[in-house]
Order: C-alpha cells, then sequence, then structure tokens
C-alpha cells in the first residue's frame, strides 16, 4: 500500500477514533451500558489499526499491551468485586507490558534522577494504598500495580528530564495522564464506594482515551527517529 494510502486511513481512523471517544464519554456520562460494551473494545482497537497502517516497525508488544487494555475496559464496566477483582488482574498485566514498551523504546539514563522522580509518586501511591479498604482478595495487585505506577513515573519525569524531546514530552504527558487515571479510579473505586457521581466515570475514560491516544503518537514518533 502507498504512503499516500496509508496516511489517509490513519485519518480516517483517527476521525472514527475520535468520534468513538465522544460516544463513550456521553455514553459513561448517561450510564448506558450497551454502547459502553461496543464503544470501550473500539477504544484500542481503532488504536491498534492506526497503529497498523502508521508504524514503521510494527513493535508485537504494542498489541498485547492493546489487547489486555481491551479487557480491561471490559472488566470495569460492571459495578461488581468480581468484575474489579479480574479487571485488576489485567489492569496489572498491561501496566507491565507498558513499562516493558517504554523501556525499550526509550532509555533511562540516571538512575540518581530516576530515584528522586519515583520516590514522590511512591509515597502518594502508599498513602492512598493503605488509606484505602482495599479488599483482600486485591491487597498485593493493587499493592505492586501502585509501585507500577511510580516508577512508570518516575521513568517518564527522568528520560524527559535527561533529554527534552518531542518524543519524551509525548511520553511524559501520557503517564501523567495515566496516573490521574489511577488516581480517579482509585477515587471511585476505594474512596467513594457509597456514592455516585456522574462526573468520575467520564472523566476517567476523557484521561483513558487522550493518555492512550499520546502514548501512540510517542510510539509513532520514536519508531520514525530511530528509522532516520
Amino acid at each position: 500500500m502507498k504512503l499516500f494510502e496509508r496516511k489517509n486511513l490513519v485519518k480516517v481512523f483517527t476521525l472514527l477514533y475520535t468520534i468513538n471517544a465522544i460516544v463513550e464519554v456521553m455514553a459513561e456520562y448517561f450510564s448506558l451500558k450497551i454502547i459502553l460494551f461496543i464503544t470501550k473494545p473500539l477504544i484500542p482497537i481503532l488504536l491498534m489499526v492506526m497503529y497498523f497502517y502508521e508504524s514503521p516497525k510494527h513493535y508485537k508488544l504494542f498489541y498485547i499491551l492493546m489487547f489486555f487494555s481491551l479487557l480491561t475496559n471490559l472488566l470495569f464496566i460492571p459495578n461488581t468485586k468480581e468484575a474489579l477483582f479480574y479487571g485488576v488482574i489485567t489492569y496489572t498485566i498491561h501496566r507491565i507490558f507498558l513499562l516493558i514498551v517504554i523501556f525499550n523504546t526509550a532509555k533511562v539514563k540516571n538512575l540518581v534522577s530516576f530515584f528522586l522522580a519515583t520516590l514522590p509518586l511512591g509515597f502518594i501511591f502508599f498513602y492512598l494504598f493503605v488509606a484505602a479498604d482495599v479488599p483482600e482478595n486485591s491487597y498485593y495487585l493493587i499493592f505492586f500495580h501502585n509501585l507500577m505506577a511510580a516508577v512508570l513515573g518516575g521513568a517518564a519525569i527522568s528520560i524527559y528530564i535527561e533529554s527534552d524531546t518531542k518524543q519524551n514530552s509525548l511520553l511524559l504527558i501520557s503517564i501523567l495522564l495515566f496516573l490521574g487515571l489511577q488516581l480517579v479510579i482509585y477515587i471511585e473505586k476505594y474512596y467513594m464506594i457509597n456514592f455516585y457521581s456522574i462526573y468520575i466515570r467520564p472523566l476517567a475514560m476523557t484521561l483513558n482515551i487522550v493518555a492512550f491516544y499520546v502514548f501512540y503518537k510517542f510510539l509513532i514518533t520514536s519508531e520514525r527517529l530511530d528509522n532516520n
């Protein structure tokens, strides 16, 4: 397929991604679960299609990452303890692959800056962990997940400080959005368990949609630079 045709296809799927994102956020706002079961899986699926046509390398781990994102999106639709438990498992696996993709794409060169950036984030997520009423069956998974969140944030900040480039800026923005998403999910699942807010889930999905798109652009930018 010619480069011009691939670019046009990417534009079409980017438009579809945007439309799906708007429908998704509105469905979250009005709690339309039937629509959510359609729009949520489409987020990673559309990103995989866009990546397939735009990527010069076709990094296989990205597809695995998006597959676990798809599972996580589906498992977080029902508001039950069982779905939350399995959702946390897939979310944790997803984060492991996210870490692998990041460390394979952008290198942490200064361990001191990495440690200094990770430490305060670790304290924040540790406080949230001990202050929340975490279910016993998810206790160690949530702890491990919070540890990975601190490492993700520390890596992105450290990489950006070492080299303020376009791809590192995109990485930092995407990871900060992912951390914001985790905080929102934490608040909903463990601090507002007896309350309902029409704004929490739309906010969480907005962060999720934008974070994944920015991360996709980070990976594409990095691959293009490597090919030059």
